[in-house]
């Protein structure tokens, strides 16, 4: 990607683009490594507040915000909780577009970190069932449509654009780069709650180690919002701008041109979406409620299997670069509906034995990275050139809220009164569902 010169840039950036500027390590110049390292920084910040809040809808929650109710049914009303901000999430990319168009990019982005912040940050201060009642409940529904909207704000299509305008032996590449951001984040996040569960009390990490990880998302939301307003800023970003690749149109004109690939393509991440859950919080809940395991020992064995999720989102970009990435895609759902086959015919593999749990954490891990790695670049190449940013944002959405948003829920609810098989049934269905549009997305004849 290009470079750029201070005097072309201070021509045609707002004063936040060019303080960013000026304040980097070479200023005047932009380059590639910096682009896409600043889009992982940019998808670490959203993905640790998330993972923070969803690790506390395990931990803290159901004894904080819940504790008239059982440990079950109290994670379960946590997890309804969790699933608000999926559903806050297209309705900030709606009202987020509008703030692009009308003020920029880079005014968008500021409000978007900044409420993504907050919102995370606030949920520190959070008082307790004892001390204000059900409103504790309603505090942190707040705070959490709050993520949600700052997360619908916070797209930029950056990281479509760095696979489609990237070399074509090279777009699976630059495709995996971004996704980076999630298994970075959960390792923060994971990382910070097994330290403060090792070594305080339990009565100390209720009353003050917990708050700790929501105080840090604001610093890391500062940092990220630092580091792609310097994205916003290079001559690559205003000339795909220039060219409408990220201009945000209207959503209903959108939805009436693209309403079909925005439909297919919502299904085509799904195996992966649903499995995004499914080792990262919802094994925390099981291992709390239902074994004698040390939780915080579990979340170093989900940090390894982080690590392991970083190295096959990498491998994902070779192997697209020399199969493409619908047959990646393809390939990493067939593996994950075996996966979820396993689980149905085996369930005691995860249940009560140390050895099966991990097995079935480092597993889970390694074909989440593997599936995720090319998930943004399929949803961009299915819109045309007008219509691909709002198509794009649309579309993740969509595919979060139905592949993800509800997953530890259901997950939960169905393992706790139905069992553990059922677990494998609902990612079984997510591994059919892409493997559905893939086809149908062939037939249309749509790119993917």
């Amino acid at each position: 990607m290009a470079t750029i010169s201070a005097d072309a840039a201070a021509a045609s950036s707002s004063k936040p683009e060019r303080d960013a500027r000026l304040a980097s390590s070479e200023p005047g110049r932009v380059a590639p490594g910096e682009i896409a390292l600043g889009v992982i920084i940019g998808r670490t910040s959203e993905f640790f507040d998330f993972f923070v809040f969803g690790l506390a809808c395990v931990l803290v929650f159901p004894r904080l915000v819940f504790p008239w109710a059982d440990a079950v049914t109290g994670t379960l009303y946590s997890f309804g909780l969790f699933a608000l901000a999926f559903v806050a999430r297209p309705i900030g990319s709606v009202l987020f577009m509008a703030i692009d168009r009308r003020y920029g990019r880079a005014t968008k982005l500021t409000i978007a970190l900044f409420l993504l912040g907050l919102s995370t940050c606030l949920i520190a201060f959070l008082p307790g069932y004892e001390t204000i009642g059900h409103w504790s409940a309603v505090l942190l529904g707040l705070c959490r449509i709050g993520q949600g909207l700052a997360l619908g704000g916070a797209w930029d299509g950056l990281a479509s654009l760095l696979a489609l305008n990237a070399p074509k032996t090279r777009r699976g590449w630059y495709a995996m780069l971004p996704q980076l951001g999630a298994p970075v984040g959960f390792m923060l996040a994971s990382g910070l709650f097994a330290f403060f569960q090792l070594q305080l009390s339990d009565a100390d990490f209720m009353g003050f180690g917990w708050r700790y990880p929501f105080f840090v998302a604001f610093t890391i939301n500062v940092v990220a919002l630092f580091a792609r307003l310097r994205l916003v800023a290079t001559e690559e970003f205003r000339r795909l701008l220039e060219a409408d690749e990220l201009e945000p149109e209207p959503v209903v004109e959108t939805v009436r041109a693209s309403g079909r690939n925005i439909l297919v393509g919502a299904f085509v991440p799904l195996a992966c979406y649903a499995l995004f859950h499914l080792v990262t919080v919802f094994p925390v809940s099981w291992i709390n409620l239902f074994t004698g395991r040390s939780v915080g020992e579990f979340l170093m064995v989900q940090f390894a299997g982080a690590v392991i999720c970083t190295m096959t989102i990498i491998m994902s970009g070779l192997i697209a670069d020399q199969i493409g990435r619908r047959s990646t895609i393809a390939l990493a759902a067939a593996l994950i509906g075996l996966f979820a086959l396993g689980s149905i015919i085996a369930p005691l593999l995860f249940g009560d034995s140390m050895p099966g749990q991990t097995i079935f954490v480092v597993v889970g891990f390694a074909l989440l990275g593997l599936a995720y790695g090319q998930s943004s670049g399929a949803i961009a190449e299915n819109f045309g050139t007008k219509y691909r940013y709002t198509g794009s944002a649309l579309t993740s959405d969509l595919a979060w809220l139905v592949g993800a948003g509800f997953a530890p829920l259901v997950a939960l609810y169905a393992s706790s009164h139905l069992g553990l098989p059922w677990v494998g049934v609902y990612l079984l269905s997510g591994a059919v569902c892409t493997l559905g549009a893939l086809g149908l997305n062939r037939r249309l004849g749509v790119s993917a």
